[in-house]
């Protein structure tokens, strides 16, 4: 336990200078590969992000672990986020990486097994429709919850207006 608060100079020198050197690896990449890294997550940008995590802390913390094996850990995370990114092109790959979008309403009407398959409560419906200043159940064409997590609802207060087919092109409308 005495050694939890004992470090020697060159170990902090070495923790100070891979500090810098990873945060600077990770804002180069991040800027090489594009801001998705960390934006809202799919279940694979998910885990890119966590494996970014457990990199930096190990490169920064373990004598284990060099400095240069830290970056180039890294790079290979973000290659393969890349990568991933690029095989999502194909349906089969996305199918195998992404969650397909879920329909929570169909119009008016609550879509109850889809609720349960998202986990979602109607208290959470209520509180997104809320929070998209739905004043009426009569303005909601759509409520799709997203691969990313998000609940995202369509709405308008023109009775006449639907929803264009090709926003919903890929959303699941049954549950099964």
């Amino acid at each position: 336990m005495e050694k939890w608060f004992e470090i020697s100079i060159p170990s902090l020198i070495a923790v100070i200078i891979s500090s810098i050197a990873i945060y600077i690896a990770v804002i180069l990449f991040t800027r090489l590969f594009g801001k998705r890294s960390f934006s809202k997550m799919s279940s694979f940008d998910f885990a890119m992000t966590v494996a970014i995590g457990s990199i930096i802390a190990t490169t920064i913390l373990s004598k284990s672990v060099s400095l240069v094996e830290g970056v180039i850990g890294l790079l290979a995370v973000y290659v393969l986020q890349l990568s991933a990114a690029l095989l999502r092109r194909w349906k089969l790959f996305q199918k195998l990486i992404d969650n397909q979008p879920l329909l929570l309403m169909d119009g008016q009407q609550i879509l109850d097994k889809n609720l349960q398959k998202a986990r979602v409560t109607e208290g959470d419906l209520r509180s997104k429709l809320r929070e998209a200043n739905v004043l009426d159940l009569n303005e909601v064409r759509a409520v799709v919850f997203e691969t990313t997590g998000d609940i995202v609802v369509l709405h308008t207060t023109n009775a006449q207006k639907q929803v264009n087919q090709w926003l919903l092109k890929d959303v699941n409308r049954d549950a099964t």
